[in-house]
């Protein structure tokens, strides 16, 4: 019996249907979740913070230099600045997590978002993979549309718009294969790859009235965009990624965030190998490959 890779399969004939194309977009996604394990990076990270005038309330600027683990990925921060204005006076800081007052809630939400949106610890690469359906399991959670062919600097891709899959009349929400999608959007796909070149998503649904009563709380677009490059055979990593939103909590506390994030400096992850032999230690150096 010979086995033959699923993307060598899907290669053989080409998609016509949203639904075909993203399949393979899938495949690849998942493949790509393995292949990005061999590589060690640069990433940069900044979460500002805006009053309801424009001014700017706080802004933390991060980078690290992340590794592969055998489940995730290692964070090691090389440099941090950070800035926070009050009483019209703009004020540096060199820690993160610097509170301004015992209670602040700045800092608090500044960090709580930037570990929920670029410090996903099962991903490779940090980014939180539920606000874009590209893996087969969040895919299962959408309707897709082809939209036509187009050219996007330089490179010819596929259009499709994605929603929350509807749900099948009778289903139970939330029962076996009826989960659905929080997010609603488009993606450009590479026509000869079948890989994500770019993606924005939206949250579909409005923040129900009753939370804004019982919290005081509401969000306002919230959106995110993240884009790929190829670095490798058959590997796309996302280099860019945004998001910005507007919220108010507690009646009084209201804020525009952006936040975003930058992948580069990709290189091999270097495997040390100690070998015993005649008694003395050698010490081998390879690459991943």
């Amino acid at each position: 019996m010979i086995l033959v890779p699923v993307w060598f399969l899907l290669s053989l004939a080409p998609p016509k249907t949203a639904e075909g194309i993203m399949a393979r977009v899938a495949v690849n996604q998942d493949r790509a979740q393995e292949m990005r394990t061999a590589y060690v990076y640069h990433q940069s990270a900044m979460i500002r913070l805006q009053r309801s005038n424009g001014k700017l309330a706080r802004e933390e600027y991060s980078e690290f230099t992340v590794t592969p683990t055998p489940k995730g990925i290692k964070k090691e921060r090389t440099l941090f600045r950070g800035k926070y204005v009050a009483h019209n006076k703009e004020i540096a800081f060199d820690q993160p997590g610097f509170e301004y007052k015992s209670v602040d809630i700045d800092a608090d939400l500044g960090r709580s978002l930037l570990d929920d949106f670029t410090d996903e610890k099962d991903a490779r690469d940090g980014i939180a993979h539920d606000l874009f359906p590209l893996t087969s399991a969040e895919q299962s959670k959408y309707d897709f549309r082809l939209d036509g062919t187009e050219d996007y600097r330089g490179t010819a891709v596929y259009r499709i718009t994605f929603a929350p899959r509807k749900q099948r009349p009778g289903a139970v929400v939330g029962g076996e294969g009826e989960e659905q999608g929080s997010w609603q959007g488009e993606v450009l796909v590479d026509q000869k790859e079948y890989q994500p070149v770019l993606v924005i998503s939206s949250l579909a649904e409005k923040i129900p009235a009753w939370v804004k009563v019982v919290l005081g709380t509401n969000v306002e677009h919230l959106g995110f965009k993240v884009s790929y490059q190829k670095f490798d055979d058959r590997l796309w990593f996302p280099v860019t990624y945004g998001g910005e939103f507007k919220i108010k909590a507690l009646f009084l506390y209201s804020r525009r965030i952006g936040i975003s994030l930058q992948n580069s400096g990709f290189q091999r992850a270097m495997v040390n190998t100690t070998v015993t032999y005649g008694g003395f230690p050698w010490l081998l150096m390879s690459f991943v490959r």
